[in-house]
C-alpha cells in the first residue's frame, strides 16, 4: 500500500495533502499555486524544482468513472491580477489553457505522489477577485471516431473514388 493511499484511508494526522496547480499556456510563463498558507518548493515529475505560491486554492476534482465528460472544477485568488492577466493574454492570443493538477504530501515534496492531471480550460472566468476555471480531463462525447479519418493524405487511393 502506497503512503498516498494510507493517507485518503486512515487519515494519519501526521501526513497532509498538498494540492497544487500550474496553469500554462504557450507563450508565457506558467502559474504555479498551491493550497496552503506557505510557499512551498516542490520538485515536479520532470526532476525540475519549482516553487509554489500559496494561495486559498479551492479544487473539486473529476469523478473517477467512465462518464462522457469529466470536469475539474477549481477557484484561486486572483489579488495580485496575474491570474486574470494570463487568461485573457491566452484568450487574445488564440492559445489553450492547460491545467495540471499535482498531489503532493507535506513530508515528502520529491515527487508527486500519483501521475499529474493534465487537462484543458473550457471556461475561465472572474469573480470578486477570484479566477473560477473549468477544466475538461476526458472529453469521451468530443472525441472522434473512429479515430484515424480515412482523407485522401492518409489514404491516397480515395482520391480516385467517385
Amino acid at each position: 500500500m502506497t503512503i498516498l493511499a494510507r493517507v485518503y484511508a486512515a487519515a494519519p494526522a501526521d501526513e497532509i495533502l498538498l494540492p497544487t496547480l500550474e496553469v500554462a499556456s504557450e507563450g508565457q510563463a506558467s502559474i504555479y499555486t498551491c493550497g496552503g498558507f506557505e510557499d512551498q518548493l516542490v520538485t515536479l515529475e520532470t526532476a525540475q524544482q519549482v516553487p509554489f505560491l500559496a494561495s486559498a486554492l479551492s479544487v473539486s476534482l473529476p469523478p473517477r468513472n467512465n462518464s462522457g465528460q469529466q470536469n475539474l472544477n477549481f477557484a484561486m485568488q486572483n489579488v495580485t491580477g496575474e491570474a486574470q492577466r494570463f487568461v485573457d493574454f491566452a484568450i487574445e492570443a488564440g492559445a489553450p489553457i492547460y491545467v495540471i493538477f499535482r498531489v503532493y504530501l507535506l513530508s515528502d515534496l520529491s515527487a508527486p505522489q500519483e501521475p499529474p492531471l493534465r487537462m484543458v480550460a473550457k471556461t475561465p472566468k472572474f469573480q470578486n477577485g477570484t479566477l473560477q476555471v473549468t477544466a475538461s480531463y476526458a472529453d469521451i462525447i468530443g472525441m472522434a471516431w473512429p479515430r484515424r479519418r480515412y482523407t485522401a493524405a492518409f489514404a491516397p487511393g480515395l482520391k480516385y473514388m467517385s
